[in-house]
This record gives C-alpha cells, structure tokens and sequence, in this order.
C-alpha cells in the first residue's frame, strides 16, 4: 500500500492485488467497527463472520508488494544501491507524512462529530498531546498510545519495515567489506532476517508491533522479486515455496499462507508483465492506484455512516445492510477525491507546514468539544 508517485513504471498486476486487498480491509472494518454490522448480521452471519475473522489477511498482501516493490526501487538486480539510510528513511516518511497528517485530520474531526451523535466503542477518543505526538512520529503502537483511526498501525509497521532494510542493505558497505563481495551479501542478509521473522519472530505475538514481526511477509515480496529476475527463477523460486512450506509446517499461520501464496504469484508473473496489462481489468486497476487513499480515509467515513444509520435505522437490519455497501462506496469516492486533491498533488513548503499545525488545531477542537 504505497504513497508514492514513483518514476519506476507501475506494474498492473500489483495494482489489481491492491484493489483486491484493499476493498477487503474496507469490509472487514465495516464487519468489525459497529453498529451496523451489528444490525445487519442475522441476514449475512457467514460472510460478516468471515470477514471478521479472514478479511485483515489482506493486509499481507501490502507487506508482500511492499517488499516486492522496495527490491525492485533499493536494489532490483540484487546489488544494494543504498549508499546511506538516511535521506531514502526520511524521503519515504515525508512522502507520507503529507496524505497521513491529512487522513489524521479528518479523522479526528469524523470521530468528534461521531460522539455528538453516538456512542460506541468504535469511536476514539479526543487526542492526547502525547497520543498525538507518538501518531506523528508514527510510534503510537510502540509507545502505548490508542489508535486514532484504525489501520494507522500499518503505516507504522511500512515505516519501521523500509527503515529497517535500508538498513540492512548498506550493512554490507559499512563493515568494510569488498565490493565484489557487498553484492552477493544483499539477498543473503534479506533471507536470513525473512528466516528469522517466519521462524521465530512471527510466531510471538510480543513482537507485533515491530518490524521484525512482519519482515517474514515483506522479506518474501522482496526474494520474489530476486527470484524472478534470476537466470535459475524456476530454482529459486521452487527453494522459496520450500521455505514456506517448512514455516507453515513448524506452525500453520493463514497470515504466512497468505503471503507466501501472493509472493510467489508476483514472481511468476513478473516476466509476462507486458502481458498482465491484458489481463487486469480497468477500474480494477484504478483502485489500486488510489488504494491507498483509500486506506486512509475510509474508516472516518465508514464512521459517519455508521453513525447515521444508527440515527436514522436503528434496529432495521435490511436498512443497516445497505448502509454498509452505501459506506463501501463512498469510501471508494473518498479515496478517489483525497488521491486526487491530496495523495498525488505536491504542496509547497509553506502548505506543508501547515498541516502539522491543523492537525494540532483539530486535536484541541475535538478535546474542547467543538465540532
């Protein structure tokens, strides 16, 4: 789930899995964030029960292309091009601070609507100034502090996961090893972390909320990526569905199945990439360009639609039913005007320090009880 206007050429098969992943993270909120999901179950309990419990895979699929995606931009024939960390770290925090403090924004102000009309446990509360501070350095989970809106934590864990391989991919360099020897060390390094979330790390809940939790996921995007590019893929790509047959041999998780499955299906695929624009259906194609956006913005609006219809049709089930695929799609509508507006414009200096300040501004509001 990239924030990004990339100069690398976009790849549609990924859009299309990002389309997919991203209307099931919507349902599933929708299933899990009341109370019309509540109202409705009786004429849908399966599928609001599956969604429930298996829409939130779908958030692997965003680690697995992220991974897929940052082998392909920091070292796409395997060799390292990251010179120093830093400056590539804060350019990808930058590149989403200005939709993320955005997205923020309306949250907060949704939520605080939302409490003059209703309440419900799925509604958060007014902003802390620690709260607020941890989400703007994007360290809420690690530091203790309640969600402002939900899937925050993902942006988080993408954060804590580029940092981390840029990292990892200057290590070689900075220990003084050869140059002929820094190349061969970079997938090496990756498969050797990615071995260590599947295997340990990612079997203990205590690490979830770090990056080492997920590099098994991420970890597998960016070696299906190598694979695929390699003289011998059918080799390497028969050894990583090794690797991921024995993870979920030592312990079944859905979410390593699930990630494992899509890395090596991106794998496969990337040498027909001429091919897969044939294949993927346009407005397809189009979510998952905007997905992101979509990412962001959908639980504020799903909030006030929940709100309304607990206002207006408190206990009619077919009305509530409805009320989910109306906030289905305005979330879709949202996230097309806010990529539009927000996600793919560039704002001037002056504007972006702004939005820190609005974001402060909003926060004193809603804890003052103006809406």
């Amino acid at each position: 789930m990239k924030s990004m206007k990339s100069d690398i050429a976009r790849l549609p098969v990924l859009d299309a899995f990002k389309a997919i992943a991203c209307l099931l993270i919507v349902l599933h909120h929708l299933s899990v964030y009341g109370p019309m999901s509540d109202v409705a179950y009786p004429l849908f309990p399966g599928l609001i029960d599956w969604l429930y419990q298996y829409g939130r895979m779908a958030v692997q699929a965003f680690f697995v292309m992220a991974g897929f995606l940052a082998a392909r931009k920091l070292a796409p024939l395997g060799i390292s091009l990251v010179n120093s960390p830093w400056p590539i770290i804060g350019q990808r925090y930058a590149r989403l601070a200005i939709p993320y403090f955005a997205a923020l924004t309306l949250a907060i102000g949704c939520a605080a609507l939302a409490r003059n009309w209703m309440t419900h446990a799925s509604i958060p509360e007014a902003p802390s100034l620690p709260q607020l501070l941890a989400h703007v350095l994007l360290l809420q989970d690690l530091l203790g502090q309640e969600a402002l809106s939900a899937g925050v934590w993902y942006i988080a864990i993408d954060i804590q996961l580029f940092a981390l391989t840029a990292l990892l991919l200057c290590l070689p360099g900075r220990i003084g090893l050869p140059s002929e020897k820094t190349g061969a060390m970079t997938p090496v390094l990756v498969a050797a972390l990615t071995l260590s979330s599947l295997f340990v790390f990612n079997r203990n809940p205590s690490w979830d909320q770090t990056a080492f939790y997920y590099f098994g996921s991420y970890g597998l995007g960016m070696l299906g990526y190598w694979a695929s590019s390699s003289r011998h893929s059918a080799r390497w790509l028969a050894l990583l569905a090794g690797l991921v047959i024995a993870a979920l041999l030592i312990e079944f998780r859905n979410r390593i199945a699930v990630a494992g499955v899509l890395a090596l299906l991106l794998a496969v695929s990337k040498p027909y990439s001429g091919l897969e624009s044939w294949l993927v259906y346009r407005p397809l194609a189009y979510l998952g360009r905007i997905s992101f956006s979509i990412f962001l913005v959908h639980f504020p609006l799903i909030l006030l639609v929940n709100v309304s219809f607990f206002h207006f049709f408190p206990q009619q089930a077919v009305a509530n039913a409805y009320g989910m695929m109306l906030a289905l799609g305005i979330s879709i509508l949202g996230g097309g005007v806010f990529h539009k507006w927000v996600e793919s414009r560039t704002f001037s200096r002056k504007l972006q320090l702004l939005l820190p300040a609005g974001l402060l501004a909003s926060s004193l509001l809603a804890a003052s009880g103006v809406s």
